[in-house]
């Protein structure tokens, strides 16, 4: 079972392999200028987006300097939105009504536009998942640009992708993958992807075949060593605090398992590394949780600390989201914590065992076995106490029939930092380790519990369609 990020289905036809990972804390993006001019009027973006936050944040930006630009991203609210300005002032504006706020699931948006025809609101069109935002109720602002007006797009001006204008503020927060800019072609979203015949579900198709015109470029970042790699062939994007590690495999077609940013409340934690990372409050006697939670199978996650080497430094399970600032990970009915001192907590109590304490740079393992109800934590491959896992209470008997892994502070006085990793990590794996089948981990995912080799994977929709 999954409660979020459902958008995704264990085989689409198209696999897309890789993301681009943005952490809007190092102002990472992409640019490149056009060394010629192509149709400023007819053009068509799409790209995969998971956003990681919310506010205002850039897509696409074209123009010389913050008076004479093209932007398609969001609003503060989480709208999306497209304007053109000339001499520091809009001339045109289009603004949606919905907003856009699960960071779990993937979006598909598709910009098309042809300034040249005689409709206004044909000169624009937004396609969100395959189904067009219609102008009679989707939009807030709406002004199109006048019948053949030239964008700063596909102009010979600095295009940017993920950043503002001036090369900081705006700067996107999350996973992108799949982005194509077509130059000289108004398409529609049919053009990108196709609702799945079972499912129903919006996917992407192979767009290899598409004309990229003469500024066009297809980025889908399968190189690591050279994330801005137009697929098309024409000139590479240059990439600014991008490393080979926010290559991701998180993508449209295996959501991936992340820090639900929306269950953070109470646990005020900053999230970063597209909510990969955390940075504790250490404040607050709280936690956060994952984006999905399971009732079957068996699922590994691990945690490598950063900093924080206090006791209070706590990671495991839980059977529900945070509720307050004094409710541990480890006080709660359902909630199991592995606390840096080497001590394991549920409902309150201690559980007897053998865990070894942990401290910066450590990696702990936290495997949840579902067929049987048992956790077993590791320290550096280690398998703790033994082998001899922790009896949970069965998911049908919890508060709402899951499980969710769980990472906390009891309000030390430092803030602990911990990387999480779900299967496709923000920090590098040196050993190769792989759960067989969609994850990425420093140590195996086959461990000995209670006298059984037991086998546990990556937490993203491919393991849960066929696992969970």
């Amino acid at each position: 079972m999954i409660i979020l990020g459902t958008n995704s289905i264990k085989d689409t036809g198209f696999d897309v392999a890789n993301s681009c990972r943005f952490n809007d804390d190092d102002t990472a993006y992409l640019h490149k200028t056009p060394s010629g001019a192509g149709n400023r009027q007819k053009f068509t973006l799409s790209c995969w987006l998971k956003k990681s936050s919310g506010g205002t944040e850039e897509i696409l930006v074209a123009g010389v300097n913050n008076t004479n630009y093209t932007r398609i991203g969001f609003e503060g609210g989480d709208e999306l939105k497209l304007f053109g300005a000339a001499s520091s002032s809009t001339v045109w504006e289009i603004q949606t009504q919905a907003k856009f706020r699960d960071f779990s699931a993937w979006y598909n948006f598709v910009f098309a536009f042809d300034t040249t025809q005689g409709t206004a609101s044909d000169r624009i069109k937004i396609y969100v998942n395959g189904v067009r935002v219609t102008p009679s109720s989707g939009f807030g602002d709406e002004t199109y640009p006048s019948q053949n007006y030239s964008t700063n797009i596909n102009h010979t001006e600095k295009h940017r992708v993920g950043v503002q204008v001036n090369d900081s503020g705006g700067a996107y927060d999350g996973y992108m993958s799949e982005v194509v800019l077509i130059d000289n072609a108004q398409l529609d979203a049919t053009s990108f992807g196709e609702f799945d015949s079972d499912s129903g579900i919006w996917k992407p198709i192979d767009v290899s075949g598409l004309t990229a015109g003469t500024n066009g470029f297809y980025l889908d970042f399968e190189d690591s060593s050279n994330l801005g790699n137009d697929v098309f062939g024409g000139t590479d994007l240059t990439e600014v605090n991008l490393a080979a590690t926010d290559q991701s495999t998180d993508t449209c077609t295996n959501n991936n398992c992340v820090i639900n940013s929306l269950d953070n409340y109470f646990y005020a934690a900053t999230l970063s590394e597209g909510n990969l990372k955390q940075t504790a409050n250490s404040g607050n006697y709280s936690f956060g949780t994952s984006t999905f939670g399971v009732s079957q199978g068996k699922w590994v996650v691990e945690v490598k600390i950063e900093s924080g080497s206090t006791v209070r430094n706590v990671m495991g399970i839980t059977d529900k989201v945070s509720t307050g600032t004094t409710n541990e990970l480890g006080s709660l009915a359902n909630g199991y914590g592995y606390s840096a001192n080497g001590l394991i907590y549920n409902n309150g109590s201690e559980i007897t065992g053998s865990y070894d304490t942990f401290t910066t740079n450590d990696i702990i393992g936290i495997y949840l076995d579902l067929d049987n109800n048992k956790l077993y934590f590791s320290k550096n491959g280690t398998v703790q106490n033994s082998g001899t896992g922790i009896s949970i209470t069965t998911p049908s008997s919890t508060t709402n029939g899951v499980y969710f892994f769980a990472f906390g502070d009891y309000g030390a006085s430092d803030d602990s930092v911990n990387n999480v990793n779900f299967g496709s990590p923000a920090f590098s794996i040196s050993s190769g380790n792989t759960d067989g089948e969609y994850g990425n981990f420093e140590y195996t995912t086959t461990i000995t519990g209670d006298s059984a080799s037991k086998t546990f994977k990556a937490l993203n929709t491919k393991n849960l369609a066929e696992y969970g």
